[in-house]
C-alpha cells in the first residue's frame, strides 16, 4: 500500500503493509511508526485514500464495501452544472486490504524533519530507443 503524508504544501510518499491499517476509518490518528520506524514521534490523521480499482474512499460512507450512492458534490465528484447529482461508485471510510493508496496529514511532529526521513529520490532518464533506431 502507497501511504502519502502531507506536511506543510509539501507530501512524501512511501510504501508500508496494508494490514497494520485494516480496520483504521478517515478522521483517525495512528502513529508515524506504522509509516516507517524512525518516525516514531509523529502522529498523523487519514484523511482519505483509494482502493485498487481507483474507487475513492468516503468519509460519510461507512464500511469497507464499495458502494454506489447519489452525490451532489464533495469526494468522487467532479465539479459540474449546479445542481446535478449522479450515482458514483465510492469505497466506504474504512481501511482494508483492497486500498491502494492511503493519504495522510502530520498533526505532531517528530525529532527528525520528513526531508531526512524521506530524502528525494532522483528519477533515471529512459533512453529514447527509437532515436538509435532510424539512425541505423
Amino acid at each position: 500500500m502507497k501511504i502519502v503524508i502531507s506536511h506543510k504544501e509539501k507530501s512524501y510518499q512511501t510504501e508500508a503493509d496494508s494490514a497494520q491499517f485494516s480496520g483504521k476509518k478517515i478522521g483517525d490518528e495512528i502513529d508515524g511508526s506504522l509509516v516507517k520506524a524512525e518516525a516514531a514521534g509523529y502522529k498523523l490523521v487519514i484523511t482519505g485514500g483509494s482502493d485498487s480499482s481507483g474507487f475513492p474512499m468516503r468519509r460519510d460512507v461507512h464500511g469497507q464495501a464499495i458502494k454506489k450512492i447519489v452525490i451532489g458534490k464533495g469526494t468522487g465528484m467532479r465539479k459540474t452544472v449546479k445542481g446535478l447529482r449522479m450515482a458514483k461508485r465510492v469505497h466506504g471510510n474504512t481501511v482494508e486490504i483492497k486500498i491502494a493508496q492511503l493519504n495522510t496529514k502530520v498533526v505532531l511532529e517528530g525529532e527528525k524533519k520528513l526531508d531526512e526521513l524521506f530524502p528525494k529520490t532522483e528519477k533515471k532518464e529512459e533512453k529514447d530507443r527509437n532515436k538509435d533506431k532510424k539512425k541505423k
